[in-house]
């Protein structure tokens, strides 16, 4: 089974890490994904940056600032794994990459770190939970 591990750098997504973790160290045969999703540059960043590379090399240094706690927690376990940083709408994107991949599973925190973007215009999570053809799993915040 390849699980796609969709992460922003949120605690919330790195519960879902583990989670996915977790299950790998109760026995299930798999592999993972790690992704990261950032958002296009908006029309000012264009303007100000009119280099599309420079500003792919700052999209893709936030993905990889993203992606760091994950990839240090599959390294300290020694769990191999895929990683993709794309741009893109993030739900969209999420479903593109699980499908690229080959993924049969997805787990992903409930809110991250758009929660006043997914509270405004629907949850990323709710977006792809509806549009997967996969199973997903949503890991919620602790109670407090």
């Amino acid at each position: 089974m390849k699980i796609l591990l969709p992460v922003d750098g949120s605690e919330l997504s790195l519960k879902g890490v583990r989670l996915a973790v977790s299950l790998l160290q109760q026995g299930l045969s798999g592999s993972l994904v790690l992704a990261n999703v950032q958002e296009p540059a908006t029309l000012y960043e264009m303007v100000v940056a009119p280099d599309g590379e420079a500003l792919q090399q700052v999209s893709t240094a936030a993905g990889i600032d993203a992606l760091e706690k994950a990839e240090t927690l599959l390294i300290d376990q020694g769990i191999v794994y895929e990683r993709e940083i794309a741009t893109g709408d993030p739900a969209h994107t999420i479903i593109d990459i699980g499908e690229r991949f080959g993924c049969d599973m997805i787990v992903m925190g409930a809110r991250g770190v758009s929660a006043m973007r997914s509270a405004l215009l629907g949850s990323v999570s709710n977006e792809v939970l509806h549009a997967a053809q996969v199973p997903v799993v949503i890991v919620k915040p602790d109670e407090d």
